[in-house]
């Protein structure tokens, strides 16, 4: 996967929410956004897929601890099209990350690894952001 934007060093803390705004590439397969403590763990991956690993239209979720990806997680629609623009809101709450897609449909991920403060988050693949904010 292409490494798209990261960010690091930033707070993203309970009680907050994170609004991403980006446009995916005309010819898109997938593209993903990691929340982690650091580089190399994953609280929080959502991969929209297009037609990728699998999977046609749809989105998949999951964590990446000690040097493993867990159980995948699916629900919510697919309001995601190659070559538009896209929203994806996360709010962190102490117990999951609800994330709310652009059609409205949510997405209950828990915080499998428990912290309150992530401090990387990355976004990969075939997307271009737009907008990136932490309320």
């Amino acid at each position: 996967m292409l490494l798209g934007m990261i960010v690091k060093n930033m707070s993203f803390k309970v009680g907050q929410t994170l609004t991403i705004v980006g446009v995916s590439k005309p010819d898109a397969t997938n593209f993903a956004v990691n929340i982690g403590p650091d580089e190399t763990e994953i609280a929080m991956h959502i991969n929209p897929r297009f037609n990728a690993h699998g999977d046609e239209n749809a989105v998949v979720c999951n964590s990446y601890q000690g040097g493993k990806w867990c159980e995948e997680h699916r629900e919510g629609g697919f309001p995601f099209h190659q070559g538009e623009e896209f929203k994806i809101i996360i709010e962190f709450t102490p117990a999951e990350f609800l994330v709310t897609l652009s059609d409205g449909s949510k997405i209950h991920f828990p915080n499998r690894i428990g912290a309150e403060k992530y401090s990387v988050i990355n976004i990969e693949g075939e997307a271009r952001i737009t907008s990136f904010e932490i309320k």
